[in-house]
């Protein structure tokens, strides 16, 4: 009996000992990061664009975006801790920054004179969306069960047009 208590103890405080050290690597290498959390650009538009940084690549046009639930990038063109920026502002846009909340989300438009560009789109909680983008035109989808919220960003020879639908 006493023999087992003792193998039992001797588990233990190995156990316990192996946990700490582990424990101490994960948070010294934890140590050197900084997490914060993403910042929003700014909608009144009053502040001079970013310039861009030395590296980075945006994604597909035509890919959808899904947002991820482990983490969450900075936006376009959001200034990092150190103040330079994170990415070059979006494509085509240069106008004026607008933000639409919709039934499911909100999305932020970068509307220039004779294009537009996506800022970010964000869905409410228990919400998905789905984006596609083509040369003259923006779809931004909220979904929820069979309820449907679409924003359509438009602007073939014309101004940026947006329109809501919903289903």
């Amino acid at each position: 009996m006493r023999r087992g208590i003792m193998q039992a103890l001797a588990w233990a405080l190995a156990t316990a000992a192996a946990m700490a050290v582990s424990w101490y690597g994960v948070r010294t290498v934890l140590a050197g990061t900084a997490y914060e959390p993403p910042r929003a650009l700014p909608i009144s538009g009053t502040t001079p664009p970013l310039e861009p940084a030395a590296s980075g690549s945006a994604p597909s046009p035509s890919a959808p975006v899904r947002p991820s639930s482990s983490s969450s990038p900075a936006p376009k063109g959001a200034a990092t801790r150190s103040g330079t920026p994170s990415a070059p502002p979006p494509a085509g846009g240069t106008g004026e920054v607008k933000s639409f909340p919709v039934r499911g989300g909100r999305a932020v438009f970068d509307l220039g004179e004779s294009s537009a560009a996506l800022v970010s789109a964000t869905p409410d909680e228990g919400w998905r969306m789905r984006v596609w983008k083509q040369s003259a035109w923006i779809r931004v989808d909220f979904m929820a069960g069979t309820r449907t919220t679409s924003l359509f960003v438009t602007w073939n020879g014309h101004p940026p047009q947006v329109q809501t639908v919903e289903n």
